[in-house]
């Protein structure tokens, strides 16, 4: 018998998702009988103790007892249990500086982590993860903030809805203005904005249309790899080649920066690969984006004039276009920028049932016997760094 914990999110800003819903958790018991999950209680969850323990889900404060122990933002160092193996969000595979401290405790107390955000098939492909929901939240609060600043037209917070379907219906009877929104990337938080471009009837056109026509419609465009990256001497894409070699590319959007009225920024970014556009390329008057969700949402990251992170409550904040400070948001001669780093906390229980369909399809039958998914996706084995995340020993040896 596995024993699993669901443990209490205690990082701050409190996360009230869960990796497991109470349903999942009775499925799970009845399916596969080789498990056994147990619950940290927590009253910020936003499914309560008693609807677990109504699902046959022992609740108890003492995790020591589990094997496994499951969450999902980052475990603070003095909640760590040594020896225990470990699943969540680590945001340590790009040597984040704040998490450094993470590691090496992770290292330090002979722990095995299994980072959700490693969890790929043999292609690379992500398998698990919250993208979807961000992209749903994060076009939303998008939108809102343009129609706010335009005063066009308003928008509902989405955390005051029970849930995605309730969001929907908020939706019914809008009209939108004119506008024009490029939405960047192609993996689940860009098809969480598409389903919003879609539920809000906002038409989709091609790269060629949106750059040279004007609509009488709102309309989006949604720009990948080859729409926005090209090789610094050849011009040509490829899509192998730009993951192996990122620093020789080029960004190629800001022609789109002169056409759009928002953009939608879900495209992967590390600090190799080209930004979108760079700060003092918004002094152009050309530069037409009026407001940026940037819901991948790396600070001074693909989106240079992210000064980080607003609450889930205030998710927007403006950035004067001569003084690259921030602002509120709506003031003449700024951008408006939507940054959250948790946004599916707004519709927390869809977000976290989807996420546990993908737990229960590519992990949990796995966590006794093994598996290559598993396998590539543990950074740290018994208190040592992986082959495959051994760039990260100097990194992890820091306090």
């Amino acid at each position: 018998m596995l024993r699993i914990g669901l443990i209490e999110e205690a990082k701050n800003p409190p996360d009230n998702r869960v990796a497991l819903t109470p349903a999942q958790c009775k499925w799970v018991h009845k399916h596969l009988p080789d498990l056994k999950i147990a619950l940290q209680p927590s009253s910020l969850r936003c499914f309560s103790d008693k609807e677990f323990q109504m699902a046959g889900v022992e609740v108890t404060a003492n995790m020591d007892q589990c094997d496994v122990l499951m969450g999902i933002k980052e475990v603070p160092v003095d909640r760590l249990i040594p020896n225990k193996t470990y699943l969540f969000f680590s945001h340590t595979k790009k040597k984040q500086p704040h998490n450094r401290p993470l590691l090496h405790a992770i290292i330090q107390k002979n722990i095995t982590l299994i980072d959700y955000e490693c969890l790929e098939h043999e292609d690379g492909q992500r398998i698990i993860g919250f993208g979807f929901f961000a992209g749903i939240v994060g076009a939303h609060n998008g939108m809102m903030a343009y129609g706010n600043r335009s005063g066009s037209f308003q928008l509902s917070r989405v955390y005051q809805q029970r849930s995605f379907r309730e969001l929907i219906h908020t939706y019914f009877g809008l009209k939108l203005p004119n506008i024009k929104i490029a939405v960047t990337g192609s993996g689940r938080v860009a098809h969480g904005i598409l389903e919003i471009m879609n539920l809000l009837q906002v038409h989709e056109v091609e790269p060629d249309q949106y750059l040279s026509k004007k609509f009488a419609y709102p309309v989006y465009v949604q720009l990948k790899g080859a729409d926005l990256y090209e090789h610094k001497s050849s011009g040509e894409y490829s899509r192998d080649h730009f993951h192996e070699q990122p620093e020789e590319y080029k960004s190629k959007f800001l022609p789109y920066a002169y056409e759009t009225d928002i953009l939608m920024n879900g495209v992967y970014w590390d600090s190799n690969i080209p930004r979108l556009f760079e700060k003092e390329m918004i002094q152009d008057p050309r530069f037409s984006i009026q407001v940026i969700a940037d819901v991948t949402d790396d600070e001074q990251g693909s989106v240079p004039i992210n000064l980080g992170d607003q609450s889930m409550e205030n998710p927007v904040y403006g950035v004067d276009k001569k003084t690259f400070l921030k602002t509120p948001p709506g003031q003449p001669g700024s951008i408006d920028i939507m940054a959250v780093g948790n946004l599916p906390n707004e519709l927390p229980r869809d977000a976290s049932r989807y996420f546990g369909e993908q737990l229960i399809k590519f992990v949990l039958p796995y966590l006794a016997a093994g598996s290559s998914i598993l396998e590539r996706a543990t950074m740290v084995k018994e208190g040592a760094l992986t082959p495959a995340y051994e760039y990260l020993k100097e990194y992890a040896e820091g306090n």
